[in-house]
């Protein structure tokens, strides 16, 4: 009860902190960055569901992020659509190419799945650069619209842009917290940990692989169509595999397989990389060793290894009044017996 309470406490502190941000940092450059990490952070939450919670690591989502951000610019600048539908249809156009690339993909397992989604992912970074009459190719697409208002709600300003992403930000996280404690985020916890296993059980782990595969390119064509409207340029880098194995980082430093590792890893990277804009291309030889550290001495990242270390210390915590018990015992036992003893003599 008192971890839980403790928790319920830890999330008010971060919420008050993530809406009282705009006030207390006044400098736009650090407002534009915490919006830009927001939405790193629903794209890495579609990865971990499908990577930390199914077991199958996808090297395509970078891809699918760039789809949801150039489907948003092409349907609003080329075919005219209002932006709110223009936003909604780029997600389910990119979720249904996510469910036919899945239908095939998931046919593969292990390395075999992600050198497949990785040639994937490259596929599309080859499409958005080559096919300069539609995303315009190394050129750019320029001109997408801020986000529309909706009643007297406006997204012009750069604070409001905040909130909007925030908004999306709470529902993803409180859509992955309901799923994963569910039946069937713990399907999904089930075939990760052994098919073959949830098979026998009779679970239908093609169906269930292929709806946590689709829901998680939702989030990730979310967090591009986002992006594209806070950003309104797009170039073809976003689809790159740089941006991929940026997203696996953010995962890995937070903990794979956990609720707060998105969060905890987008942010304590965008950070440090920020402060290590001085050295620009010799940044990877500070993060590259450091990575390869936790990875080694923290497999399950920054909040994993909390999360096991608390696990630890309840447990600890629980078997000490029966290790006291059991001395106790025994010592009683001991002095029967010396008794007995002395009886004897």
């Amino acid at each position: 009860m008192a971890v839980f309470a403790n928790r319920r406490l830890w999330i008010a502190v971060l919420a008050a902190l993530a809406l009282a941000f705009p006030l207390l940092v006044t400098n736009s450059y650090y407002l534009h960055m915490m919006t830009i990490s927001f939405i790193w952070m629903i794209a890495v939450y579609g990865l971990n569901l499908f990577a930390g919670y199914t077991g199958y690591l996808s090297l395509a989502h970078a891809g699918f992020f760039a789809i949801g951000a150039y489907a948003l610019g092409i349907l609003t600048v080329k075919a005219g659509v209002p932006f709110w539908l223009a936003f909604v249809l780029a997600c389910l156009f990119t979720t249904l190419l996510g469910a036919v690339i899945g239908l095939v993909a998931l046919r593969t397992k292990e390395h075999f799945f992600a050198i497949y989604t990785l040639c994937v992912g490259y596929i599309i970074y080859l499409i958005i650069d080559k096919w300069d009459s539609l995303t315009g190719g190394v050129r750019g697409f320029i001109g997408i619209p801020a986000p529309a208002d909706i009643g007297p709600l406006s997204f012009q300003t750069p604070v409001a842009q905040y909130y909007l992403v925030l908004c999306f930000l709470v529902a993803v996280i409180f859509t992955m917290y309901r799923l994963v404690y569910s039946l069937t985020g713990r399907t999904y916890i089930a075939i990760r940990n052994s098919e073959e296993l949830a098979l026998t059980l009779g679970i239908s782990t093609m169906k269930n692989k292929l709806a946590s595969f689709v829901l998680s390119v939702f989030f990730t064509s979310l967090a591009g169509a986002l992006y594209a409207s806070f950003i309104r340029f797009l170039g073809p880098d976003i689809a790159y595999v740089s941006v991929m194995f940026d997203f696996l980082t953010y995962l890995l430093v937070g903990g794979i397989g956990t609720l707060a590792g998105p969060v905890v890893g987008t942010l304590l990277i965008t950070f440090l990389s920020q402060q290590l804009q001085f050295l620009q291309d010799y940044r990877m030889l500070i993060f590259g060793p450091v990575l390869t550290l936790l990875i080694i001495f923290y497999p399950h990242g920054i909040a994993g290894g909390v999360i096991r270390l608390k696990a630890k210390r309840e447990e600890a915590r629980r078997l000490d009044p029966e290790a006291n018990r059991v001395a106790a015992e025994l010592a009683v036992s001991s002095q029967g017996r010396g008794e007995r003893h002395a009886e004897e003599g």
